[in-house]
């Protein structure tokens, strides 16, 4: 019963727009993308040290499953959380907007932009392309 409740739970959040996060929830979804669900004290044993307080990261949390970013399953008096929205599909919406926000939706102006920020030569470049290329091919066929 709790799965089914859980699973609508998570169609309805990301139904929701996806919000820009700031540094701090960003930083409580990377840890949560990367051991995929845990109490608050799995999260707060992630961070280094200085170690943000207990309650600081269950208040971020509250706040992401506001935004429909985590939702969470109450076993006893702890709460056990997950991510909703997965990493890949923030980072699509990061990309996005910096495409559409800073380089007028142009991908050759933002890719432009950082090879000769960091100084990538033609080779690196090339070797960005075929890394593509082989990304796009692969993503083809898992969807055939």
């Amino acid at each position: 019963m709790i799965d089914l409740e859980r699973n609508s739970k998570q169609v309805i959040m990301k139904e929701m727009k996806i919000q820009r996060l700031t540094r701090a929830e960003e930083q409580v979804m990377q840890i949560i993308w990367d051991i995929g669900r845990g109490v608050v004290k799995d999260i707060v044993d992630r961070f280094e040290v200085p170690k943000p307080a207990y309650t600081t990261v269950a208040t971020v949390l509250k706040v992401l499953e506001k935004k429909g970013f985590v939702t969470f399953e109450k076993i006893g008096n702890t709460y056990l959380y997950e991510p909703i929205v997965t990493k890949v599909e923030y980072t699509k919406f990061q990309l996005s907007n910096l495409l559409t926000n800073y380089f007028n939706g142009s991908f050759p102006k933002m890719a432009t932009f950082f090879a000769r920020e960091n100084d990538i030569s033609l080779i690196e470049l090339e070797e960005i392309l075929r890394d593509a290329q082989e990304e796009i091919k692969n993503s083809n066929k898992k969807e055939s």
